[in-house]
């Protein structure tokens, strides 16, 4: 390896050291940094999802839809990335003859929930104190 090289790691290396746990404790928005938002929950209709499911026991498909004044489509994809990440529970059964579909937020979904917000918070607050 050639000193160029090896003085380049060694650069970087004290870089990395640099933003350890010192840092936070000097720049707490650090720790809040916007990079480091669930990105599953960041996105608006699966916050909104969510949210709605936070504040009711369980809301059907077309509730949902009028709630967040979206598509079918558009619903449903949001849904299902929620659903395979145990965010929410999706049940099917029928009304009558008509299909129906309830969400409900999973307790894994309420943590992540629960997490975002907090982590929103600590960026509001380093935004507003800096």
């Amino acid at each position: 390896m050639s000193k160029s090289s090896t003085a380049r790691q060694e650069r970087q290396q004290r870089s990395r050291d640099a933003g350890g746990p010192l840092e936070a404790v000097r720049n707490p928005a650090r720790e809040a940094a916007p990079a480091d938002l669930d990105r599953l929950i960041h996105e608006r209709i699966r916050l909104g999802i969510v949210s709605a499911l936070a504040v009711n026991r369980s809301l059907t498909f077309n509730e949902l839809k009028a709630l967040l004044k979206t598509s079918d489509g558009n619903l449903s994809v949001h849904a299902r990335k929620l659903e395979e990440a145990d965010y929410i529970t999706c049940a099917k059964s029928f009304d009558g003859r008509l299909p129906k579909t309830e969400y409900r937020l999973a307790a894994a979904g309420r943590r992540a929930l629960e997490r975002y917000l907090n982590h929103m918070e600590a960026l509001i607050r380093a935004t507003r104190e800096g």
